[in-house]
């Protein structure tokens, strides 16, 4: 037990270390891209430091296989050049028993990761969209998805415009029993209240049909001054990319509301496949990093006398990026429907950790 403590402390020292290092070179190389996109607007440091701690927890979270990789070869290679893999050997402990430690805490980060890391870059991501747009235009974009309908906001020189709908098409074109609220870009509040049966999203504009508008000017009577129109067009600065890209990405969403938020999307007329994909990956992580420790173990635990340690790190990344590539092209697939998506999701981790454990065991027979 006191060996199995030591194991998994030599493990975490080895993970943190190095995800502090590409935390510290991660924010560098983001902090000069966050420059380089807001230099035409003049934006304080502070603030750019503020993006970049909002954005880099994302883009670690994306390359946690690759640290946990990374680390688990850091751990073996200096296991292996103190010669105590050989003592652990020599005492009669076996290989699979030295790796249960390791293996224990790549599960437990993963499960960690999903259930408090995966809320925290859901959150910190959507608060970098919204105050990077801010900074670069005064305004963004917004699409939310609840069990009252869906929930529109477009920004422009004009000034702000909250949309709901009832229902939408599967791409968010367009929107049936839409209400529309114009904001005045001074003074701030809403200036009219349009209703319309249906708004379909063209080149620039809401082309709405069945249209009723009230003013909302102070001193006016706004239904006394309604009018009734067959057709009426709205300015937007929306295009059908921007609406799926705004509720297409399943990772601004944190993992203990994207069940319901699947409900609510398949409720609104929406393809949920996407959301239910990321969901079953995310449920499916720790068993994928797990994957990545017993393939970093299958080839750096021999002992560093035996040579060939660069052939083997190399092959280990290598790999680690096959099986990386494979889980991606599986996510792909599921998400256009061409295979299931527990297949999607559970196929590649399972497998890695097949094929790593054969490795293992291979290596341990040679």
């Amino acid at each position: 037990m006191i060996l199995d403590f030591y194991f998994a402390r030599r493990f975490l020292r080895s993970f943190f270390g190095l995800l502090t290092v590409l935390f510290i070179f991660t924010a560098l190389l983001d902090m000069v891209e966050q420059m380089r996109k807001l230099s035409t607007v003049d934006v304080p440091l502070p603030r750019i430091l503020g993006l970049v701690m909002l954005n880099v927890p994302k883009g670690l979270y994306d390359i946690l296989p690759l640290v946990m990789i990374l680390g688990s070869i850091g751990l073996f290679m200096g296991l292996s050049r103190s010669s105590e893999l050989v003592v652990t050997r020599a005492s009669g402990r076996a290989t699979l028993r030295t790796l249960l430690s390791p293996v224990v805490m790549a599960f437990l980060l993963g499960v960690l990761c999903v259930t408090m890391l995966n809320p925290i870059v859901a959150a910190t991501s959507k608060r970098y969209v919204d105050l990077f747009e801010t900074y670069r235009s005064g305004g963004a974009d917004s699409f939310s998805v609840s069990a009252e309908g869906l929930w529109l906001r477009q920004g422009g020189a004009d000034g702000q415009t909250v949309i709901r709908a009832a229902r939408a098409n599967p791409q968010a074109t367009e929107l049936y029993d839409v209400t529309m609220i114009p904001y005045g870009p001074e003074r701030g509040g809403p200036t009219r209240r349009i209703e319309a049966a249906t708004a379909q999203l063209i080149r620039g504009a809401w082309a709405l049909e069945q249209v009723k508008i009230w003013p909302l000017d102070d001193g006016i009577n706004p239904e006394a001054g309604a009018r009734r129109l067959a057709a009426y067009s709205l300015p937007s600065s929306l295009t059908e990319e921007s609406i799926r890209d705004s509720f297409g990405d399943p990772s601004a969403i944190p993992i203990w509301e994207l069940p319901a938020y699947i409900r609510d999307l398949g409720e609104a007329g929406f393809s949920a496949r996407r959301h239910a994909v990321w969901f079953q990956m995310e449920l499916a992580r720790p068993i994928f990093l797990v994957a990545m420790v017993l393939l970093a173990a299958a080839f750096n635990m021999r002992h560093a006398r035996s040579g060939k340690t660069g052939q083997s790190v190399l092959a280990t990344i290598l790999l680690g990026f096959t099986l990386y590539y494979i889980r991606n092209f599986a996510q792909v697939l599921g998400e256009s429907g061409q295979i299931p998506v527990m297949l999607a999701a559970w196929a590649p981790p399972v497998a890695s950790v097949l094929l790593a454990l054969g490795l293992v065991l291979q290596m341990e027979g040679s």
